[in-house]
């Protein structure tokens, strides 16, 4: 049986720069940092705090990947076109904010959607990364 989701991965343009940026920017924690095999593949991961049994693994595309398919993702990154992670917040506008001050930039600005507030910002690799304040909704509030 599945129990949850336990790890997610997240292209990056460089491991040391995200990493710092997911610790020193979004608050979150370094969890595992190692290189295996012959030195050429580096695991490291990082989680919130309030989220530990979630892994966020931090990783530059290449093998197993061909060469084509490790191209393709390191273009929609330099382009701005890949998803990184949904972030759960309390207060949208406030965090908007905090991040800003932080030299995060924003792709949308809060927003109210159905569903809550929610703003897009972009990581240091150039992912996006969606804030959502939820909040409930039934398909009545859609329109």
């Amino acid at each position: 049986m599945i129990m949850n989701i336990s790890i997610t991965s997240v292209f990056v343009q460089d491991i040391d720069a995200s990493k710092a940026f997911h610790i020193d920017v979004l608050d979150f924690a370094e969890h595992t940092d190692i290189t295996l095999g012959d030195g050429s593949y580096r695991w490291c991961t990082v989680l919130h705090p309030s989220q530990p049994e979630l892994q966020v693994h931090l990783t530059i595309p290449g093998p197993p990947y061909s060469p084509e398919m490790t191209g393709m993702l390191n273009r929609a990154m330099d382009e701005g076109g890949m998803f990184a992670l949904g972030l759960r917040v309390d207060d949208c506008r406030k965090t908007h904010d905090d991040l800003r001050a932080k030299g995060v930039e924003f792709i949308q600005t809060p927003e109210d959607r159905p569903y809550g507030v929610e703003a897009v910002a972009r990581d240091n690799s150039g992912n996006w990364m969606v804030l959502v304040e939820p909040r409930e909704f039934t398909g009545a509030d859609v329109g």
